[in-house]
């Protein structure tokens, strides 16, 4: 299940601007990458250091520089002190909490959104937050770990299929958006068989595990619609932004995925009504066994309740019962007892109470 609320590390009172990181704290090395390509080459290099892509500043190339990890917080602090991005900037980098936005500092650009994908081995929904810098040539992607949905962006550029060799850093950025809301619609797949299983669970046997796995859906579908309908705001932003780092052929691509966001939201939307049905559809059946086992124990009472009468009559204690002495009294009332339960299960099944 997703963790929805981050601890901050900060303390209370520290100045705006002061970097830190509230993520899962690791030891391993931050693995950085270095696409850089022209119109008619490209070229993909493994970094040691963050300081070997500032080498390629003035070249006129787009470079793409994607960081998977951000608990070394100096590799940050370089980038910030080498293209003089704000520190506020930053802060919003290493805050994984923060909610998709965009911020124009006129001479960059940060976008930050959220990347969801599906975990096969835990069998649950991964979301991770991306940031986006547009800054001169370069592109600068922040990852919290290793593994994206970018690898047809990456195919792409490295074998020269498309255009997007011929356009310039803000049209990568487009790509790389475009690349993380596709995968929405393939999360929405998942959530869609997920909800066709438990919808099938649902008619043959509504179990306990059955509302279980309907409240972890629609929690999960609550905390996807909190990290994608914000991002209808901040493409539309894009597309209306007067940045002259956006250029205008590249808006109109923006404008497609802000079409495609829509259709997200709008799938979710039908999504979540689903989940409120097969929760109601599960009290419904719940309520319904009920009633089908209160009908058959009231049915049992009502044929008790004459026996019981006779047997109340029989079982006093007076001294002259006339009955008693007749050698057919026995049989006698087992046939008329008999005959009241057959008369009143007749009676059930033309009322179609049985």
């Amino acid at each position: 299940m997703t963790r929805y609320v981050r601890k901050s590390t900060k303390r209370a009172g520290e100045s705006p601007g002061t970097l830190f990181y509230n993520g899962e704290h690791k030891t391993e090395k931050i693995k950085l990458t270095l696409i850089e390509y022209g119109k008619d080459f490209s070229e993909k290099k493994e970094l040691k250091k963050i300081e070997e892509c500032f080498d390629r500043k003035g070249k006129d190339t787009i470079k793409w520089v994607n960081i998977e990890g951000l608990h070394d917080i100096s590799i940050i602090e370089k980038i910030g002190k080498e293209f003089k991005l704000h520190p506020l900037m930053l802060e919003d980098i290493l805050n994984i909490s923060q909610r998709p936005k965009m911020d124009d500092y006129e001479d960059y650009i940060l976008i930050v959104l959220k990347m969801i994908y599906y975990n096969y081995k835990k069998k649950e929904i991964v979301t991770e937050q991306v940031s986006l810098v547009l800054v001169e040539q370069y592109v600068f992607s922040f990852q919290e770990f290793e593994g994206d949905v970018f690898d047809e962006v990456r195919q792409r550029i490295l074998t020269g299929k498309g255009n997007i060799r011929k356009q310039g850093p803000d049209y990568l950025v487009y790509a790389l958006i475009d690349a993380i809301v596709d995968s929405y619609f393939f999360i929405l797949e998942q959530i869609g068989d997920c909800s066709e299983d438990i919808e099938q669970q649902l008619m043959e046997e509504p179990k306990k595990e059955v509302l279980q796995a309907i409240y972890n859906l629609k929690r999960e579908m609550i905390y996807l619609n909190s990290s994608i309908w914000p991002l209808r705001e901040v493409v539309g932003n894009l597309t209306r932004t007067d940045s002259v780092i956006i250029k205008e052929s590249t808006r109109l691509y923006l404008r497609d995925v802000y079409d495609h966001i829509l259709q997200v939201v709008d799938i979710m939307q039908s999504y979540r009504d689903i989940m409120t049905g097969m929760l109601d559809t599960y009290l419904s059946s719940i309520s319904n066994k009920t009633n089908d086992v209160m009908k058959i124990l009231t049915i049992f009472s009502s044929m008790f309740i004459p026996l019981t009468f006779l047997a109340g009559i029989y079982g006093m204690n007076f001294r002259y019962f006339p009955e008693l002495e007749l050698p057919w009294a026995y049989p006698a009332f087992w046939i008329v007892t008999l005959a009241i339960i057959a008369l009143m299960l007749g009676y059930f099944r033309r009322k179609k109470w049985l």
